[in-house]
């Protein structure tokens, strides 16, 4: 998906800052083994400890085909319902998406659910295997984002400039990834949530999940049907599309979605002075970045970190203003103020976050091995998306070489009688609407929330009442909107709000 929370779900971590500071079978699930503890104590990071979470760490075999062998830890986190016990819901686990973005934080997401529907349940926030605090962390090499890095363009000699570097970096996972490498599947992970359930002693556990946490709940929906009492899916990806050819339609919509912010500036050309029309903007941009590639502002920020700092504006309109006012410093040539808003962007690399993404993404389905296809897809794609699309095909491009062969794409079906409650905006440019509609298809129980013509992505419980209070009806009810006939949403909502311009502080 390309980034973490820090990008995917802004408006969810801002509001949390705020608040805390036809299928195939899958086959039977792996046998069981003892029953997996959890002991908890005092959470470290003080929003945690502040909110009253417990923390604690969970064994789980490394490789799910031998529960007997080597042991591998999962750093958890939980917040106890507040509700009598008669009105409690049970457990719910949150992923925030990613693959590789750190979970034990979420624990925290039940105080954003209005009508106090959050204390009916225990809120358990998990860093999956290999991420953030779990044990062992993957990562590669910490340098390898960094700044300075090569334009992503073809025609400026990318193909020869990247190719080593990708290359070099799953080079460099093999050799520190160990066995850990060859059990980064997505379906690794969902075992890992269903030994969490155990711990807990729960029959049943609900799920709440952005972004890549929308795949893991549909998996986990397809392995273990019998044991989900409720679940949202907020930023759905389509399981049709494993990693692939997600990434080339992620690239279209991003496309989208960057004209129109590029729209939205021209709007406010009042406050940004960038230009009155999109198509003026849109120039603006790219003279700036063919600039930056030949002098990088002060010596860091080139073509490929300028064209990184846009794609938060793919990704959320909350990030529009920001991002305008890193455009307006870029055209200013303030250097300082583009490496605040690089390094905002989630760049340098988070290596951990990084490595965990491509472990996932590069053994979970067959990539193409060859860079002709690479080339002559991305080639093809980029005539109708240049924005993002070499950005998006180099950041992918370690799968290339990568030392664990993939298997096959795990399978999803609708097994549950009802559920889950699913979440996307019309214009979302990380996992596009279509992907919504396929889940909707498939779980013939489940009902669609549309934010209507809205262009972020992963934004429930973030303030948009029409959505949040269904959310919090499912959570305590389990009552779905009503669903309608035809393939489409069966609830419409506003999307998230477009924000106000406001004057950069580096003046115009």
């Amino acid at each position: 998906m390309r980034r973490t929370i820090g990008t995917i779900l802004t408006a969810v971590a801002v509001t949390l800052s705020t608040a805390a500071t036809a299928p195939a079978d899958p086959g039977p699930p792996a046998p069981a083994g003892p029953t997996p503890t959890i002991t908890w104590g005092t959470c470290r990071d003080a929003a945690s400890a502040q909110a009253g979470a417990e923390c604690g760490t969970l064994a789980v075999p490394l490789d799910h085909a031998d529960p007997g062998g080597e042991q591998i830890r999962i750093a958890v986190s939980r917040i106890r319902h507040t509700v009598p016990d008669d009105r409690y819901q049970g457990p719910i686990l949150v992923n925030p998406g990613g693959p590789g973005g750190p979970g034990v934080g979420l624990s925290l997401l039940g105080s954003l659910v209005p009508e106090g529907a959050g204390g009916a349940y225990d809120w358990i926030g998990f860093d999956p295997r290999g991420v953030g605090t779990s044990e062992p962390a993957l990562s590669c090499d910490a340098d390898y984002g960094g700044y300075r890095r090569p334009d992503y363009r073809p025609e400026n000699g990318a193909v020869d400039a990247w190719l080593p570097r990708t290359r070099a970096y799953a080079q460099a996972c093999a050799a520190k990834g160990g066995a850990l490498l060859e059990h980064l599947r997505t379906e690794d992970t969902v075992r890992d949530m269903d030994l969490i359930r155990r711990a807990l002693g729960a029959e049943e556990i609900s799920y709440y999940g952005y972004s890549y946490g929308t795949l893991l709940g549909q998996v986990y929906a397809t392995l273990f049907p019998d044991r989900v009492h409720r679940m949202v899916l907020d930023g759905v990806v389509d399981p049709r599309d494993w990693w692939y050819e997600s990434n080339l339609n992620q690239d279209v919509a991003f496309e989208r979605n960057i004209v129109t912010f590029f729209d939205w500036v021209a709007k406010n050309d009042a406050v940004y002075g960038l230009g009155n029309t999109g198509g003026d903007v849109e120039k603006r941009f790219y003279d700036l970045r063919e600039r930056f590639r030949t002098a990088p502002a002060g010596g860091l920020i080139g073509s490929s970190e300028w064209t990184d700092i846009f794609l938060r504006a793919g990704y959320n309109v909350a990030e529009y203003a920001g991002v305008a006012d890193a455009f307006v410093a870029g055209a200013r040539g303030d250097a300082a103020a583009l490496k605040a808003a690089y390094d905002q962007a989630g760049s340098p690399t988070d290596d951990n976050n990084y490595a965990v993404y491509l472990a996932t993404q590069c053994t979970d389905a067959p990539f193409p091995r060859d860079w002709t296809t690479w080339e002559a897809d991305n080639t093809r794609v980029d005539r109708e998306a240049p924005f993002e699309t070499w950005g998006n095909a180099w950041y992918n491009a370690p799968c290339l070489d990568w030392a664990v062969p993939p298997s096959a794409a795990p399978q999803v079906a609708g097994r549950l009688a009802t559920g889950p409650l699913l979440i996307s905006e019309t214009y979302d440019g990380a996992t596009p609407y279509e992907g919504a509609l396929q889940a909707r298809r498939t779980f013939g129980g489940s009902a669609l929330i549309e934010g209507v013509g809205g262009h972020s992505h992963a934004t429930s419980l973030s303030g948009v009442a029409c959505t949040d209070d269904r959310v919090a009806d499912y959570l305590l009810t389990g009552a779905l909107p009503p669903r309608v006939d035809g393939d489409r949403s069966d609830a419409q909502c506003p999307p998230a709000p477009t924000p106000e311009a406001t004057r950069p502080s580096t003046g115009n």
